[in-house]
């Protein structure tokens, strides 16, 4: 190697170091420090002589009271749930936006799409709750076509909470999919069709196959802001939809134990990235590829 390319090399190597430094700065003191941080309160209890002292005592009162684990398996369930829904809402949409439609009005369609994530969650959350509400308009319109009697209560609900959760999930699926269905060559759709394949089978022999980086890519940030989400769950379910951040929160804010609400938090940690790293291995993607 001659001079020229040697200090080539070595400004290519201070040039990558200036730009990822202010990147590891920032993962390391807002992401990696903190969770340290709070890693180490997990451990720490008060005892008795109202010292703080090395204990497992808060993971321990996770599992001595069932609603603390009973809410935990609850929400992991439910944003599985979520997950599976906002797939099977979003798969028929990126496909026709992405096969069936005209080309030139398949960027209108997709900005259609984006355009309620303009606006913040919490504005798209109580249009909800003015939509759903008892005295709300879907009320009013099925009182005046005469299809209720009396106006009910559709908030607060476990179906409300989990209608509200996949519609403001839908982007983060719908977009992987819509980029990954875009190179799904159409020839191979049409040359199954001429072979005599039925819609089930093109679908699940053809397009999933193809599309799995993409769902796995969805399902994956679907699944943890679900998880973690506070807001919808809390506005949208109400006190009997009981959801496990509500109890972080809980411990946090309204108990100021923080010790407690951070062997909560890191419990939703381990819960989040097991069932990741189930999905990975069923579908038999790697977590690389599909981040791609």
């Amino acid at each position: 190697m001659n001079t020229s390319a040697r200090a080539k090399n070595r400004n290519f190597r201070w040039g990558l170091l200036f730009f990822l430094a202010p990147v590891c700065l920032w993962l390391f003191l807002l992401i990696v420090l903190p969770h340290i941080d709070l890693l180490i309160m997990s451990f720490r209890a008060e005892n008795d002589m109202g010292d703080m002292v090395w204990s497992l005592s808060n993971y321990r009162n996770f599992f001595e009271e069932p609603v603390y684990w009973l809410t935990y398996v609850r929400t992991a369930i439910y944003s599985v749930l979520v997950t599976f829904l906002t797939f099977c809402i979003t798969l028929p949409l990126a496909f026709y936006i992405t096969k069936v439609v005209c080309p030139r009005y398949q960027g209108f369609l997709t900005i259609l799409l984006l355009m309620p994530f303009w606006v913040s969650e919490l504005v798209r959350v109580y249009g909800w709750m003015i939509l759903l509400r008892e005295s709300g308009v879907v009320n009013h319109f099925l009182l005046k076509i005469g299809l209720l009697n009396q106006p009910i209560e559709m908030l607060y609900r476990d179906t409300t909470m989990v209608l509200g959760l996949v519609y403001t999930s839908m982007l983060f699926m719908v977009v992987p999919l819509i980029s990954v269905l875009e190179s799904l060559d159409d020839s191979l759709i049409e040359a199954a069709h001429d072979l005599g394949a039925n819609t089930w089978s093109i679908l699940f022999k053809i397009i999933i196959p193809h599309a799995t980086p993409g769902i796995v890519s969805g399902s994956i940030v679907v699944f943890m802001l679900t998880l973690g989400n506070y807001l919808t769950p809390n506005l949208m379910g109400g006190k009997n939809s009981l959801w496990f951040t509500e109890q972080i929160y809980n411990q946090f804010i309204a108990s100021f134990n923080w010790n407690q609400g951070s062997a909560f938090g890191f419990l939703l940690l381990i819960i989040s990235s097991l069932i990741v790293w189930l999905g990975l291995t069923l579908s038999r993607q790697k977590l690389g590829k599909v981040v791609q």
